[in-house]
Protein backbone atom coordinates (compact mmCIF):
# COMPACT_ATOMS: atom_id res chain seq x y z
CA UNK A 1 0.00 0.00 0.00
CA UNK A 2 1.42 3.38 -0.95
CA UNK A 3 1.06 6.35 1.30
CA UNK A 4 -0.97 9.13 -0.30
CA UNK A 5 0.31 12.67 0.24
CA UNK A 6 -2.26 15.43 -0.12
CA UNK A 7 -1.40 18.09 -2.68
CA UNK A 8 0.52 21.06 -1.43
CA UNK A 9 -1.45 24.18 -0.64
CA UNK A 10 0.07 27.65 -0.46
CA UNK A 11 -1.07 31.22 0.07
CA UNK A 12 1.09 34.31 -0.41
CA UNK A 13 0.37 37.45 1.59
CA UNK A 14 1.56 40.99 0.99
CA UNK A 15 1.31 44.11 3.07
CA UNK A 16 1.39 47.46 1.34
CA UNK A 17 2.27 50.49 3.42
CA UNK A 18 -0.85 52.42 4.29
CA UNK A 19 -3.20 49.47 3.79
CA UNK A 20 -5.40 48.27 6.63
CA UNK A 21 -4.25 44.63 6.51
CA UNK A 22 -2.20 42.15 4.50
CA UNK A 23 -3.87 40.80 1.39
CA UNK A 24 -3.85 37.48 -0.41
CA UNK A 25 -1.74 37.97 -3.55
CA UNK A 26 -1.48 34.34 -4.66
CA UNK A 27 -2.98 31.02 -3.66
CA UNK A 28 -3.30 27.55 -5.06
CA UNK A 29 -2.91 23.79 -4.79
CA UNK A 30 -0.57 21.29 -6.37
CA UNK A 31 1.65 22.74 -9.09
CA UNK A 32 0.46 26.29 -8.40
CA UNK A 33 1.32 25.90 -4.70
CA UNK A 34 4.72 24.48 -5.59
CA UNK A 35 5.34 27.47 -7.87
CA UNK A 36 4.31 29.96 -5.16
CA UNK A 37 6.66 28.31 -2.66
CA UNK A 38 9.50 28.02 -5.18
CA UNK A 39 9.19 31.67 -6.23
CA UNK A 40 9.11 32.80 -2.61
CA UNK A 41 12.25 30.85 -1.75
CA UNK A 42 14.07 32.02 -4.88
CA UNK A 43 13.48 35.61 -3.75
CA UNK A 44 14.53 34.93 -0.16
CA UNK A 45 10.99 35.18 1.16
CA UNK A 46 10.23 33.25 4.32
CA UNK A 47 7.86 30.28 3.90
CA UNK A 48 5.90 29.37 7.04
CA UNK A 49 4.12 26.04 7.39
CA UNK A 50 0.75 26.16 9.10
CA UNK A 51 -1.90 23.90 7.54
CA UNK A 52 -4.66 25.38 9.68
CA UNK A 53 -3.81 28.98 8.77
CA UNK A 54 -3.35 28.11 5.08
CA UNK A 55 -6.77 26.45 5.10
CA UNK A 56 -8.36 29.60 6.51
CA UNK A 57 -6.47 31.87 4.10
CA UNK A 58 -7.55 29.75 1.12
CA UNK A 59 -11.09 30.95 1.87
CA UNK A 60 -10.06 34.59 1.29
CA UNK A 61 -10.56 35.77 -2.29
CA UNK A 62 -7.49 36.68 -4.31
CA UNK A 63 -6.47 40.35 -3.92
CA UNK A 64 -8.66 40.71 -0.81
CA UNK A 65 -7.43 41.77 2.61
CA UNK A 66 -7.36 39.16 5.33
CA UNK A 67 -10.45 39.28 7.55
CA UNK A 68 -10.27 40.73 11.07
CA UNK A 69 -10.67 37.21 12.49
CA UNK A 70 -7.16 36.40 11.22
CA UNK A 71 -5.44 39.60 12.39
CA UNK A 72 -4.22 38.02 15.64
CA UNK A 73 -2.70 34.95 13.99
CA UNK A 74 -1.00 36.97 11.24
CA UNK A 75 0.22 39.59 13.75
CA UNK A 76 1.84 36.85 15.85
CA UNK A 77 3.53 35.42 12.75
CA UNK A 78 4.80 38.86 11.73
CA UNK A 79 6.08 39.59 15.22
CA UNK A 80 7.97 36.29 15.21
CA UNK A 81 9.40 37.03 11.74
CA UNK A 82 10.52 40.47 12.86
CA UNK A 83 12.21 38.99 15.93
CA UNK A 84 14.01 36.38 13.80
CA UNK A 85 15.15 38.97 11.25
CA UNK A 86 16.46 41.41 13.85
CA UNK A 87 18.23 38.70 15.84
CA UNK A 88 19.91 37.25 12.75
CA UNK A 89 18.46 33.77 13.37
CA UNK A 90 17.68 31.54 10.44
CA UNK A 91 14.05 31.68 9.36
CA UNK A 92 13.65 28.32 7.65
CA UNK A 93 13.12 25.28 9.81
CA UNK A 94 12.93 21.66 8.63
CA UNK A 95 9.15 21.86 9.03
CA UNK A 96 8.95 24.62 6.40
CA UNK A 97 9.86 22.35 3.51
CA UNK A 98 6.41 21.32 2.16
CA UNK A 99 3.48 23.74 2.20
CA UNK A 100 3.33 27.18 3.54
CA UNK A 101 2.59 30.82 3.47
CA UNK A 102 5.12 32.98 1.67
CA UNK A 103 4.94 36.46 3.08
CA UNK A 104 6.07 39.41 1.03
CA UNK A 105 6.54 42.13 3.67
CA UNK A 106 6.32 45.10 1.30
CA UNK A 107 5.46 45.53 -2.35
Amino acid sequence: MTKHHPPEIAVALAYRTGESAPQVVAKGRGLIAETIISEARSHGVYVHQSPELVSLLMQVDLDQHIPPQLYQAIAELLAWLYKMETSGDTLLSPHDQRAGIPFYPRL
